[in-house]
C-alpha cells in the first residue's frame, strides 16, 4: 500500500474554542470520509492554522475527531497580508491503495478557492 498526503482546509467562524474545534472536526472527518481512509491508516497529520487562531490547538479538535494515537504537528502559517482569516490547514500523510490521481483534497467553509490560489502564477 502507497503513502499519500490528503489535504484540506477548513475556516473557523471565530476565534473561540469551540468554532475552531466545530471546523477542524468536520474538516478531518470529511477528509477521511471522501478517500475511505481508516483512521487506523493514517500515520500522521500536520495542522496549520493563521496567526489570528490562538484559542486552541487545531491538533486537539483532531484527537476528538479520532485521531488519538496518531502523531500531531499544530503550526503557524505565515502571516502573509491580506490573505483569507480563521484558516486551518491539514496535510494528512495515509496508507491507501488509491492512485495520487485519486485522493479527494477537502477544502470547506469557504476555503474552497485556497487550493487554485495556492497553483496560480503570482
Amino acid at each position: 500500500m502507497a503513502v499519500r498526503a490528503v489535504r484540506g482546509a477548513t475556516q473557523a467562524a471565530a476565534d473561540q474554542r469551540e468554532p475552531i474545534m466545530e471546523a477542524v472536526g468536520e474538516l478531518v472527518t470529511e477528509m477521511l470520509a471522501a478517500n475511505d481512509i481508516d483512521p487506523a491508516d493514517v500515520i500522521s497529520m500536520i495542522l496549520t492554522s493563521t496567526p489570528d487562531l490562538v484559542s486552541v490547538y487545531p491538533a486537539t479538535a483532531a484527537r476528538l475527531a479520532g485521531m488519538e494515537d496518531v502523531p500531531l504537528l499544530s503550526a503557524t502559517e505565515v502571516a502573509v497580508p491580506g490573505t483569507m482569516p480563521r484558516v486551518v490547514r491539514v496535510m494528512a500523510h495515509v496508507e491507501s491503495p488509491r492512485p495520487r490521481a485519486d485522493i479527494v483534497h477537502v477544502y470547506l467553509r469557504g476555503t474552497e478557492g485556497l487550493r487554485a490560489a495556492a497553483t496560480a502564477p503570482q
